[in-house]
């Protein structure tokens, strides 16, 4: 009796799928390490809303955490196809978007300027150029930089708590700019877009910080102004 279908066939399809398992199980797990230093920093991090003396030192233990990554990047570049990044990108474009959120806020709270897309890439160890391989998607970059605004605004709010009443002034004139900036962007993509549009919640509630701070005479704006200006910017 003969056969109308050629078994063998579906055999090279199941070694195909074990194989496609097996390599995304692998990035699950180089992922999954990423995340765990990812999270470290985040905890290390949160001390600058309860006290700012210790603001160097958790900028320090973070960078730690963030450096460690770019050696677990070079383990996911090893493992994904050449040519094949978008197809497994899905992986780590959430926890990637992170650190960029993480190296952001770092090179905030250490300079006081916004971190470029190529600092940001050299720190984890990745390209910036889609033809060189593994590297920095943009929009990665800029979703991390929206994340950074939301943190910022509720550092306001603690400092003035805390007893900084300058620093609401300077967030205030950084989000600003951030904002203009992201503001010269045609943005077509609708995650970038929704989360743009979250920034401006952002701005509200600083400016509303800086509002009450001002009313009560508690911090002079236009000596923070000046003090902003004299601050290195990259």
């Amino acid at each position: 009796m003969s056969h109308f279908v050629n078994m063998e066939v579906f055999s090279n399809y199941q070694k195909y799928i074990d194989n496609e398992q097996e390599l995304r199980e692998n990035i699950r797990i180089v992922v999954r390490e990423i995340e765990h230093l990812a999270k470290e920093a985040t905890i290390q991090l949160q001390v600058i809303h309860c006290d700012l003396s210790k603001i160097s030192n958790a900028c320090g233990m973070a960078r730690k955490q963030i450096e460690a990554c770019a050696e677990k990047y070079q383990k996911l570049s090893a493992l994904v196809p050449a040519g094949q990044y978008y197809r497994y990108s899905d992986h780590w474009t959430y926890i990637t978007q992170r650190l960029i959120f993480l190296i952001a806020l770092v090179i905030y709270l250490e300079a006081g300027f916004l971190v470029t897309r190529e600092t940001a890439a050299e720190m984890l160890g990745l390209k910036i150029k889609h033809s060189d391989g593994f590297h920095l998607d943009i929009e990665d970059y800029l979703l991390g930089i929206l994340l950074l605004a939301s943190e910022l605004s509720r550092f306001a709010t603690n400092s003035v708590t805390m007893g900084d009443y300058e620093r609401p002034l300077n967030i205030s004139h950084f989000i600003g700019d951030l904002n203009t900036g992201f503001r010269l962007l045609n943005m077509k993509n609708d995650g970038l877009r929704k989360r743009f549009d979250a920034l401006k919640y952002d701005v509200k509630k600083i400016e509303e910080v800086v509002y009450d701070v001002s009313i009560r005479g508690l911090s002079n704006p236009v000596e923070s102004k000046d003090k902003e200006s004299a601050e290195p910017v990259g």
